[in-house]
């Protein structure tokens, strides 16, 4: 090892924040390449798949990624990563971006380390040469279940992989219902970076509970033992509809609806922002969250039927941030503390509870985020504990 110009080697990190340039995936990925970089690996962040990048302005997928680029590479650059990133198009009429094909591959063969973050690269002959090639999955049920039914593609891209780890922190314990028999999971959790969600805004009495979420989506729902497991939010959503007229303090939703929608959520007493301004910005982003005053959101049916324990990225930066959190159950409560500055729920009287223990004491709550935030998931200790268990401590 130890081939780049930091000690411990050169890593490729994989990630989708070119094929989907929104602000809440960029986030995402920059917690691990900078993390990474701060335990000493040479990093440099890799996009080269053969599927089609997403237009976020017509919302349908296009092979032209130069608009993409346009919106990401600026931040990879400012944040220390010039000259160490590409996103190469390997579709027909597919580009090249940032390093150049010789320079990729040069890279493939030079790397210690492959780090699929969100398991979205597929791994071709070239990879392979990697000596260390690690899975991280952020969105647990689907791949389980497909493991489950045998399906080759998915079988043959885990055992391309030397380590499997999830965000499913509950996964093969007994009360958590889906099986896993074939897999060995590690769990982990999303890195932040502290520095990086430090709050210059004190919250103002008119300030909100809000998330920024995608209101429906389609075509991932799965059956699972003759049962239907939905991947959308709505749903959830709709099951604590009448939430703002139970409390006396205001709830907001950073989404894109359409008209009859909006029409009843407002009826229903949901502020309701247009997300795509807020996205497509990483600073508007940022500040979106910190001047929330906390976090309300609901989690897709796959991963709180099963009690997965799953914990979303963006509720990492709320609470980073010194937002408290309020958010539906999946497990989590088994690995990280609740009660005051993060509540999980499954009722509305969950809901109703944690909305009143958190305005006693605002101040308090806050803290109380931050302290979660820095002791369960700041990028060091989640990092360094991943890359310990996959023997590159």
């Amino acid at each position: 090892m130890a081939n780049g110009k930091n000690g411990k080697g050169k890593l490729i990190v994989f990630g989708i924040i070119f094929w989907y340039p929104l602000a809440g995936v960029t986030y995402q990925f920059l917690h691990y390449l900078i993390g990474l970089r701060r335990l000493g690996w040479d990093v440099y962040y890799v996009e080269d798949s053969s599927r089609w990048v997403f237009d976020v302005k017509d919302f349908e997928l296009t092979p032209d990624a130069s608009t993409n680029i346009e919106m990401v590479a600026p931040v990879l650059e400012r944040y220390g990563f010039s000259g160490k990133w590409v996103f190469r198009g390997g579709y027909e009429g597919g580009k090249c971006y940032g390093m150049s094909e010789a320079e990729l591959m040069q890279l493939y063969r030079e790397a210690d380390v492959c780090f699929n973050a969100t398991a979205s690269q597929e791994l071709r002959e070239e990879h392979m040469s990697i000596p260390r090639r690690i899975y991280v999955e952020s969105d647990p049920f689907h791949v389980q279940v497909k493991v489950l039914e045998g399906d080759i593609k998915t079988l043959n891209a885990l055992a391309a992989h030397d380590i499997h780890f999830s965000f499913g922190e509950n996964l093969g314990q007994p009360d958590c219902d889906l099986p896993v028999d074939l897999v060995c999971w590690h769990p982990t959790r999303q890195p932040v970076l502290m520095d990086l969600w430090e709050n210059p805004f004190p919250a103002s009495k008119d300030s909100v509970y809000s998330t920024v979420t995608t209101w429906k989506n389609k075509g991932k729902d799965l059956v699972f033992r003759g049962e239907t497991y939905y991947w959308t939010k709505d749903r959830e959503f709709l099951k604590f509809i009448d939430l703002p007229k139970r409390r006396p303090v205001g709830f907001e939703l950073a989404t894109e609806v359409n008209d009859e929608t909006l029409r009843f959520l407002n009826e229903n007493g949901w502020r309701i922002r247009h997300s795509l301004p807020i996205s497509a910005d990483v600073d508007k982003y940022r500040e979106y969250i910190q001047r929330s005053r906390g976090e309300f959101t609901v989690t897709k049916e796959q991963v709180v039927r099963p009690r997965t324990g799953w914990f979303s990225d963006r509720s990492c930066t709320f609470l980073a941030a010194g937002r408290p959190v309020i958010t539906q159950e999946t497990g989590f409560s088994k690995f990280l503390p609740t009660g005051k500055g993060l509540f999980g729920f499954l009722t509305m009287d969950e809901i109703l509870a944690a909305v009143d223990v958190i305005e006693s004491d605002y101040e308090g709550s806050c803290k109380a985020a931050r302290e979660i935030a820095q002791e369960y998931f700041a990028a060091e200790k989640v990092l360094g504990k991943l890359m310990s268990e996959a023997g590159l401590g």
